[in-house]
């Protein structure tokens, strides 16, 4: 059995859109069990399609305006 993260953890660079293949910043684990991993864009296009068959949403879309520190 391969584990899984959380769905409450960090994604990360090695996470990737399912639709087109660019970092993931939302991860949906649906009702079924089913888990889709979307970019921002393709996350805004479906997000309202797909709350009601969500069991869980991790939106780190927030990341996508953070500024990095600089030393």
């Amino acid at each position: 059995m391969t584990p899984t993260l959380a769905p409450s953890s960090t994604l990360d660079a090695t996470d990737r859109c399912d639709r087109c293949g660019a970092q993931a910043y939302v991860r949906v684990v649906l009702i079924n069990g089913g888990e889709l991993l979307f970019c921002g864009h393709h996350w805004n296009r479906h997000a309202d399609s797909l709350r009601d068959k969500a069991s869980d949403i991790n939106d780190q879309t927030h990341r996508l305006s953070e500024v990095p520190a600089t030393d």
